[in-house]
């Protein structure tokens, strides 16, 4: 016979199970929309020279219709932070995914670029607070040392999105045309929300009464954002997503076709390693992050690592001082599918800078603090991104490289100045 002790234990497991599920579930639920997310935004990265012609425009013309998408993915982080501090993590994210089936109906019917800039701005807007519902939901029910774990979860499941960009989606551009790529998204986006609407709670801990003004409410973002807690934060996150989303998203798939002369498939492939250490590494990173910390100086010397692997593929190309050496007009592509695999696991680690962002404030403040963060993320991949059409067109796509490793340099250093003083992370 099962003695009472036993018995209790049994009860005590099932409870811890079906608690687990409860709060799970709708994390990875919701972290899905991030995963659609991921998937617009590099979309154009694998179908980068058929969506320019069909829509006649040129490449560096092409960058800057992208960019749109982060110039309104940024522009949406201060009131999606308010909204989901005041109304509530489900609410918003059904609205988010009704204007994003929108938006991939307008990119599939663009007939033009003003129709293709105006589905980019649509679909930043409806993508701009896909990472923030989960981490939100995450900050609001979890205790801090466990935040750092359940945040690189949620962004490593969302990166899996670059994994259907990659090889699947060339294949799909290949036979079936980029327009299809956005019909398939507009599709997903309606069943995440029917599972939205079946897994997340109504209301979480620490939702907001709605009692202080909108306009009050979004100047506590700027006011966190700026404050000396996030400041260094708020900095390396600037450039540490748009460097990434730079390669992974446009400028690494034209890299090799243009450069190296790998057809699209071999391209998908190509990228794939790198999309992979995307999809991983922040989940390695948050579990070793709970276990030995140290995150100012894991996030200061994993973003100086990508910018050197960025300086060794602009040296390995075509008169670069690598090729060179090796006696080579330019170096292989392995060599640049090792870079940008190198690439990807050093700026997985930031899943880190919402740990930091969310130990630095109450939990009623968390969609705030995380909203800040994530409108630096967008609002450097906006404008950095928008320089790099220009760098591209007049001095090439080594040079594009360079500047963006130039970048991380900078502002990993502002980073490890600004936190200096905090030990807490250490």
């Amino acid at each position: 016979m099962t003695s009472i002790a036993e018995t209790r234990d049994q009860a005590a497991k099932h409870g811890a199970l079906r608690n687990a599920l409860l709060f799970g579930v709708p994390l990875l639920v919701l972290a899905l929309g991030h995963m659609l997310s991921n998937l617009l935004r590099t979309l154009p990265g694998i179908a980068a020279d058929v969506i320019a012609t069909d829509l006649a425009v040129s490449p560096d013309t092409l960058a800057g219709l992208t960019g749109a998408y982060h110039f309104a993915f940024a522009a949406g982080q201060i009131p999606v932070g308010v909204a989901l501090d005041r109304f509530g993590v489900r609410a918003v994210s059904l609205t988010l995914f009704a204007i994003v089936t929108a938006g991939a109906v307008l990119a599939m019917i663009a007939g033009g670029p003003g129709g293709f800039l105006l589905a980019q701005i649509t679909l930043g807007i409806g993508c701009c607070g896909m990472l923030l519902c989960p981490m939100t939901l995450a900050a609001k029910t979890l205790s801090a040392d466990k935040f750092g774990l359940w945040s690189g979860l949620i962004q490593g499941v969302g990166n899996s999105g670059m994994l259907l960009s990659a090889s699947p989606m060339a294949w799909l551009v290949e036979h079936q045309g980029w327009r299809t790529g956005f019909g398939l998204a507009a599709c997903l986006a309606v069943v995440v929300a029917v599972l939205v609407m079946l897994t997340v709670p109504r209301t979480i801990p620490g939702q907001g009464s709605g009692r202080a003004g909108l306009r009050s409410e979004a100047r506590q973002v700027i006011r966190i954002g700026a404050s000396p807690a996030l400041r260094g934060v708020v900095i390396l996150a600037f450039a540490s997503f748009a460097a990434g989303i730079a390669v992974r998203g446009l400028w690494g798939g034209v890299w090799l076709m243009e450069i190296k002369h790998l057809s699209r498939l071999e391209v998908g492939n190509a990228l794939l390693p790198l999309t992979l250490a995307l999809v991983a590494g922040p989940m390695l990173y948050g579990i070793a992050d709970r276990r030995f910390g140290h995150r100012r100086f894991v996030l200061t010397a994993t973003h100086v690592i990508a910018a050197m692997t960025l300086f060794a593929v602009a040296a390995g190309g075509p008169g670069g001082f690598l090729a060179k050496a090796a006696g080579l007009p330019m170096l292989s592509p392995a060599f640049d599918v090792f870079a940008f695999l190198l690439l990807g696991a050093a700026l997985s680690s930031q899943p880190l800078l919402f740990a930091m962002a969310r130990d630095a404030v109450s939990p009623e403040h968390a969609g705030k603090a995380l909203a800040a963060v994530n409108l630096s993320f967008f609002a450097g991949a906006a404008i950095l991104q928008s320089c790099t059409g220009p760098i591209a067109a007049s001095l090439g796509l080594g040079a594009v490289m360079l500047f963006l490793a130039a970048v991380l340099i900078v502002t990993a250093t502002a980073f490890a100045l600004l936190t200096k003083r905090s030990r807490a992370q250490d």
